[in-house]
């Protein structure tokens, strides 16, 4: 399939009308958002082409397809997704200036969707962008949150959770699939009949399909992103309004809304951990009878579903696809348990983001044998059944009355998977040792990566023009052209070139700083910017010490010849963390003092910026100059944010953790500014007793930051406010900040030296770029389709 031959004058009256025949209204009385959604039905007129023609396609080969099962999918804007794929970029824009309209004021008018949180969501995205640019056929699936993960803003510094509005706009990228709408049931009993198990649930739902076509790179192939939403299988109950009970009335609607209404509910209490078990098995089991459906319309027998069917399961949420799909083939298709249980494995794969234990779900057998009673007896017979291929050398499934769901994920896949090399080699070693012992050949890496037009085309279009402009257009879609980059780096045309759109990208960032933010910032200063989900693994607090201990240091010696620094937070905590939710209020705290210090300021400013979204990264990224890379080392399983970090010119300070590794590896290691202990070492060091008081005692700095906090100077107003964070801190603490910070301390100083020196820093910045194109998700998704799915494109490339 080639690129349209579309002029603007064609997209220009398809704008005009959509305005008019599908939003009922006419140039002098349109909003902004009416163009925007007329905009987006034009393009997606031509999207919509390429889905059908893709869909035909692979109907026709019936080949093996990809089934991609995530909690998330972070797809962040779309419009201007499909018009880069698509190459409209000029006729779009040409149609807009024609009609009197600004291009990126109309782009930016689309809200991001709320289908996600971070890295998880975000690699999904990237992931089905890939497979269609690669031109492999691939449904997605997850849930149509209608508030997703929550809409954050500061109170008194403090995190306040309300909930996302995204879908009280129309969505023009979506289409309901009423012909394809599942029945999920919950609860009930399990009886027995003709010797099979029958399963009756007490409660069901209906799960509505909602599809959204994901167009690749020249809109060569596209897919779909099948997404449920939860709705009653009885609606408005009549004879209870008439009788006055209202309420009452619209309660089955309310409660099956509830299922898809927030991501990741707070499983705090008993009522949040049923509501996250039912939602995970609500997609699990609507996907997999979806796809069952599509198999069996094809006509192929049951044993060759492994054949047409890869089933990869993005973490442990969908972990519940195993049980599920034996009880499928089992118990409502007569096929033998044991030929169940491989034919299931046989199309499963699991994708493992963890090393912490704690954050590999369980669930209390009583929950599952409450909420899935037939599927809690499953998990028992495969238990059983893998106790029989291993004899005398079990590894179970069910613990001090929990079902472990990571246990179960590694079980019923053929491989499993980790998301960097480190990542994979400690899954071994820890998680899974057991697991991996009895099943040596099952673990595989695939290291993550990110989608180059998302990440650089589309968000770094000064920097884009640069490298198309040296080296040409091929490395849109083969991002390992960026090595070509390499003979340029000793040009001091290029390099001036290429410090010019960053300068030029930061400038663009500070004017949105003070026009959204209300706050002014130097664009001549250091961007150091640390954005991602609030954990203490991912330590912030520790990027926040060093902050507190340099504020300090310039305050004592203001003429020192400091190099100006913004330090720039962005991400949410989970509304049940609160320690996470302290350690963004310690941040907010310290930038209310330290921006305020008229000593200090000109040297050194903090921000947390609200809301962090897919929108926000494509404005800071370009913009940013140090990427904050600095997690416990054998915490991070990957990270993606250090990927577009590189990519985009901004060298990492950070830790042998996760992809951080390799990413240091391939730029080079004058290029990443590395501190802090090996996976290693941290395990020795939290041996030891006492670890953090002997590190404060080592470091005065961290002594007099900690100090700092602990007397209040932060928060006047309440002393003792992060009492809880200190002793954390001087105590326990188990992500090892207090015995890190010298040595990252020591690297933000190597880091400031190197941006004094404008020729060393840009030389090192255009390397990462240069360096970082293995790094992209079309490299990783071939690794999948090779190494686990078995699966070819079907699309020329």
């Amino acid at each position: 399939m080639e690129a349209y031959s579309l002029t603007a004058a064609d997209m220009r009256d398809s704008i005009l009308r959509h305005l008019a025949y599908e939003l009922g209204t006419d140039p002098g009385h349109a909003t902004l958002h009416d163009w925007r959604i007329a905009l987006s039905l034009a393009v997606r007129d031509r999207l919509v082409d390429r889905w059908f023609a893709a869909n035909r396609a692979t109907r026709a080969a019936q080949p093996k397809r990809v089934y991609y099962l995530s909690m998330e999918f972070l797809i962040g804007r779309l419009l201007e997704d499909a018009i880069v794929n698509l190459r409209l970029e000029e006729q779009a824009g040409t149609a807009l200036a024609d009609l009197g309209l600004d291009f990126d004021a109309v782009i930016q008018n689309e809200p991001d969707a709320a289908l996600g949180n971070g890295g998880l969501g975000r690699l999904a995205a990237c992931f089905m962008e890939s497979l269609a640019t690669i031109g492999c056929p691939a449904f997605g699936y997850g849930i149509r949150y209608e508030n997703g993960l929550f809409r954050q803003s500061f109170q008194d510094g403090r995190q306040i959770e309300e909930p996302e509005d995204w879908l009280s706009q129309f969505h023009a990228w979506e289409f309901e699939r009423r012909d394809v709408a599942q029945e999920i049931r919950f609860g009930g009993e399990v009886t027995q009949k003709d010797g099979r198990a029958v399963w009756t649930g007490a409660e069901a739902v209906i799960a509505a399909a909602f599809d959204t076509p994901i167009i690749g790179w020249k809109g060569r192939w596209a897919n779909t992103l099948r997404l449920w939403s939860a709705q009653p299988l009885h609606g408005f109950d009549l004879a209870r309004f008439n009788r006055g009970e209202y309420a009452a009335a619209a309660e089955p609607e309310a409660l099956a809304r509830t299922i898809s209404r927030v991501l990741y509910p707070d499983d705090t209490t008993g009522q949040g951990k049923e509501l996250r078990l039912k939602q995970e098995y609500f997609f699990t089991a609507a996907s997999l009878r979806d796809i069952l459906r599509r198999f069996e319309a094809e006509g192929g027998a049951l044993a060759d579903l492994p054949k047409k069917a890869a089933i990869q399961l993005n973490d442990t949420h969908p972990a519940i696809a195993g049980p599920e799909l034996v009880r499928l083939l089992h118990d409502e298709r007569g096929m033998a348990l044991d030929e169940a249980i491989a034919t299931a494995r046989g199309c499963l794969s699991y994708t493992n983001h963890t090393l912490m234990p704690e954050a590999l779900e369980r669930w209390s057998e009583d929950l599952m044998s409450q909420l899935l009673p037939r599927h809690m007896q499953l998990i028992e017979r495969i238990d059983e059944a893998h106790a029989a291929e291993m004899p005398g050398r079990r590894v179970t499934l069910r613990e001090n009355g929990e079902v472990k769901m990571g246990e179960i994920a590694f079980t019923m896949a053929h491989k499993v998977n980790g998301v960097s090399a480190l990542h994979t080699d400690l899954m071994k070693e820890t998680v899974f040792a057991d697991l991996h012992r009895l099943h040596p050949d099952r673990i595989v890496n695939e290291t993550n990566g990110v989608t180059p037009r998302r990440w650089l085309l589309s968000a770094n279009p000064r920097l884009s023009r640069l490298i198309t402009e040296t080296i040409g257009e091929g490395w849109v879609d083969d991002l390992e052209q960026l090595d070509r980059l390499e003979a340029s780096i000793s040009d001091p045309g290029f390099l001036d070139a290429y410090a010019k759109a960053k300068r030029e990208n930061k400038q663009d960032f500070a004017e949105w700083l003070a026009a959204e933010q209300g706050v002014r910032v130097d664009p001549e200063a250091l961007f150091d910017v640390q954005i991602k989900r609030i954990h203490e693994y991912k330590r912030q607090h520790l990027n926040i010490l060093e902050t507190v201990a340099l504020w300090r240091e310039i305050k004592a010696n203001p003429g020192a010849g400091w190099v100006p620094r913004v330090k720039i937070f962005a991400g949410k905590a989970a509304p049940g963390y609160v320690f996470a939710k302290e350690i963004i209020h310690l941040i907010n705290d310290v930038a209310e003092v330290l921006n305020a210090d008229p000593v200090t300021s000109p040297y050194l400013k903090v921000l947390f910026l609200p809301n962090y979204n897919v929108s926000l990264a494509e404005r800071l990224i370009p913009a940013a100059d140090l990427s904050e890379q600095i997690s416990t080392a054998g915490k991070e399983a990957s990270g993606t944010g250090n990927m577009k970090f590189a990519l985009n010119g901004a060298p990492t300070i950070g830790t042998l953790d996760g992809a951080n590794v390799e990413i240091r590896d391939r730029v080079g290691a004058r290029n990443f500014f590395l501190f802090g202990m090996t996976a290693q070492e941290v395990e020795a060091r939290r041996a030891v007793p006492d670890h953090a008081r002997q590190a404060i005692q080592a470091d005065p700095r961290l002594g007099g930051a900690l100090k700092a906090i602990s007397q209040g100077a932060f928060s006047p107003s309440d002393k003792h406010r992060y009492r809880g964070v200190v002793a954390n801190l001087t105590g326990q603490d188990y992500f090892l900040v207090c015995s890190d910070f010298t040595a990252y301390w020591d690297a933000q100083r190597r880091a400031e030296a190197a941006f004094a020196d404008p020729a060393v820093w840009h030389r090192g910045a255009a390397c990462n770029t240069a360096r970082a194109g293995w790094f992209s998700s079309d490299r990783t998704i071939r690794g999948y389709m090779t190494d686990i799915w078995g699966t070819v494109p079907l699309a020329a490339e």
